[in-house]
């Protein structure tokens, strides 16, 4: 009986702990920046999926993106990114529900851009902005 209640409680902490990961914070627009940039670093293009704005070609820049990685990407650029610390240069409040975010990482030090979008009460990411030369 020991070992089925051990069993159960393992069993339930594992999901409990899975279940907490699929959790995204997209309330607020740094924060929202920071969980997809950190996601996309990691290569976790799943959990980075949940920040982006879901529209057609959102998706295809992010599955243009995750290709890239898997298939293009050595092992120890893959552990850069992984290990890579965000450096965020600065925010800018462009209206109530469009915010920049300019940053790096510790692993290429290249700046680059997001936008996010509020759309209801969760801050996306709009990746047209980043690919189409920042000009939405």
């Amino acid at each position: 009986m020991k070992k089925i209640t051990a069993g159960l409680l393992t069993i339930l902490g594992l999901l409990s702990a899975c279940h907490q990961n699929t959790q995204v914070n997209t309330k607020d627009p740094l924060e929202s920046g920071r969980g997809f940039i950190e996601s996309s670093l990691k290569g976790d293009y799943d959990q980075a999926q949940k920040y982006l704005l879901q529209d057609s070609t959102n998706m295809q820049y992010l599955n243009n993106w995750r290709d890239f990685y898997n298939s293009s990407e050595s092992d120890s650029d893959k552990e850069g990114y992984r290990t890579a610390n965000i450096l965020i240069d600065s925010t800018q409040q462009v209206s109530d529900s469009v915010s920049i975010i300019t940053y790096s990482n510790t692993y290429k030090n290249v700046p680059s851009k997001i936008k996010l979008v509020r759309k209801g009460r969760d801050w996306l990411v709009d990746l047209k902005f980043t690919f189409r030369g920042n000009t939405q």
